[in-house]
């Protein structure tokens, strides 16, 4: 992909609008923070706070904040190279279409950090965005798929929410009291109905989500592989490197080293 541009958290007051009868000569990805108003087909239509829209290269572009409130998104400009956007609409994800996000703190996260990279210009800037690009899409397609699938307000959107917020934040300190306490269940109920839903435990969960945010650090930082340790939510570097090693088969520097 090629990144034209991209913004994080960008916010605008009560008469903020976007007018592009010819569109932006891109493709524009957004992140709805704060409702708005999109005019499609010429016809207005209400886009809740939540939720992601991709505008198709060429498509005109008009969408404005509600009367009398902010506008607050995330936003990228990008072209599709190879067979990038055939591989996106394989995913089910749709252009001109919003799509409901449950969490938007995950993609803004994704979002900042193409930003960080595009303003960085390191090594493996490029790679790396197209990295962050490649995760939103995986994560809006799952959302989609859930969205089909999920009836609002059932256990799994309860037990969900807990799996998002580890994956999110995999540093903390997680523990299955905890995620017992979230979803208003006992211990052994937590722990079945997690399994069966996620087909791994929630402990299983906490430590994949951290080995995974060490790949990440050890992909794109110059932190050592201990500091890499003690920020993915470890007490001690020997823990540490004997779980990514029994997760990933190599150590921490191996991994690193591999590229």
């Amino acid at each position: 992909m090629i990144l034209n541009n991209v913004g994080f958290d960008h916010r605008h007051d009560a008469d903020f609008f976007i007018d592009r009868p010819e569109g932006s000569g891109d493709n524009l990805l957004l992140i709805l923070k704060t409702d708005a108003i999109f005019t499609l087909n010429g016809s207005d239509v209400f886009v809740p706070r939540n939720s992601f829209f991709l505008y198709p290269k060429g498509m005109p572009q008009f969408y404005r904040c509600v009367p009398q409130q902010p506008f607050a998104n995330d936003w990228m400009h990008f072209l599709f190279e190879g067979d990038e956007e055939t591989q996106l609409r394989a995913k089910g994800i749709p252009f001109a279409e919003p799509v409901s996000l449950r969490h938007t703190e995950f993609y803004s996260y994704c979002i900042r950090a193409i930003a960080d990279e595009n303003s960085a210009q390191r090594l493996h800037s490029a790679d790396s965005v197209r990295c962050y690009f490649e995760l939103i899409c995986n994560k809006v397609s799952e959302q989609i798929r859930e969205n089909q699938t999920v009836a609002p307000g059932s256990r799994y959107e309860m037990l969900l929410t807990v799996r998002n917020a580890v994956y999110a934040n995999p540093f903390w300190e997680w523990s299955v009291n905890w995620g017992a306490h979230q979803t208003r269940m006992s211990i052994s109920s937590f722990h079945a109905h997690y399994k069966a839903q996620f087909g791994v435990t929630f402990m299983q969960d906490v430590i994949t989500a951290r080995i995974r945010y060490a790949q990440m650090l050890l992909r794109t930082t110059d932190m050592s592989v201990h500091d890499i340790g003690m920020q993915c939510g470890y007490r001690s570097y020997e823990h540490f490197a004997r779980q990514f090693k029994r997760e990933c088969g190599v150590s921490p520097g191996a991994f690193r080293a591999n590229g």
